[in-house]
């Protein structure tokens, strides 16, 4: 009798132990469920970047009005610049500075003021990046407005970017050049080597625009993120009018951010920036 009460008692400790861990081996995988859940939830990022701000161009009024993050790409030394990095940084968009650069093919006409060209020395490279950041209220990083010469020469490029690491601003290849030496830059130097994916306007069409709109959500869902760039334009504010048409259905499946957020996520980059007395 005592033998088998014995038996009994150990029997049920072995129960009540089994009962344990299947308990703790139930909650662990609820856990790691629900982690599991929350990281298939996470929505694809989109970084909008929109070029050409500081001269009053069609679809600035527009860009301002849209219902979602996006990057405001200014033009140092034209009429609107401040104002256009004044009204970006009230609506909570990131600012950048939009440094023009020699092209390959193309008109000096088409550069504006404090454009960065191949003949100049390192000295003056530096002198004009530093002004086009000084000059732009709010910068937290920068690209190029053409630059299809210019981002594809180490020399030049190495100081443009040792002046934003200087200053703690992220550089945004505007993928102008297939050759550009920007990413490999980026790399050598501990920057996010952050380029643009997918142009918007390429085109200027209604239709274009709505088609690289639904590229930029493929993309963003094959890579978890994407970074586009269109354009205010004196050809009509189709950008404008295109975006705020398709965000509300893109919102569905992906989540629109600054190009601050996204350096931070992808690449863990915190960007300090090291702003002028007069911003």
């Amino acid at each position: 009798m005592r033998s088998i009460c014995s038996r009994f008692v150990q029997c049920r400790k072995w129960v009540i132990v089994c009962l344990g861990f299947s308990l703790i081996w139930n909650i662990g995988n609820a856990e790691a469920a629900e982690v599991r859940t929350e990281t298939s939830q996470a929505k694809p990022k989109v970084a909008v970047i929109i070029d050409d701000f500081g001269n009053g161009q069609n679809g600035t009024e527009e860009m301002f009005t849209l219902p979602v993050k996006i990057t405001v790409a200014i033009m140092p030394f034209l009429p609107t610049s401040h104002r256009d990095a004044e009204l970006a940084h009230k609506n909570g968009y990131d600012v950048i500075v939009h440094i023009p650069m020699e092209p390959k093919h193309g008109k000096a006409s088409w550069l504006g003021p404090g454009a960065i060209t191949s003949e100049l020395s390192d000295t003056e490279i530096r002198k004009r990046v530093e002004d086009a950041i000084d000059d732009i209220p709010y910068a937290i990083g920068m690209n190029n407005h053409m630059g299809s010469l210019i981002t594809g020469d180490e020399r030049i490029m190495s100081v443009v970017m040792q002046v934003c690491l200087e200053r703690g601003l992220v550089y945004i290849d505007s993928s102008t050049n297939y050759r550009s030496i920007v990413g490999k830059l980026a790399n050598q130097m501990g920057m996010p080597p952050v380029a643009n994916h997918i142009f918007l306007d390429d085109v200027h069409t209604s239709s274009h625009i709505n088609r690289q709109l639904q590229a930029v959500e493929l993309w963003a869902k094959d890579h978890q993120y994407c970074v586009t760039i269109g354009h205010v334009s004196t050809k009509g504010d189709k950008t404008a009018q295109s975006l705020k048409a398709q965000i509300p259905h893109m919102k569905d499946n992906v989540e629109f951010v600054g190009i601050s957020d996204l350096v931070r996520e992808v690449w863990g980059w915190h960007p300090a920036p090291m702003l002028p007395s007069n911003n």
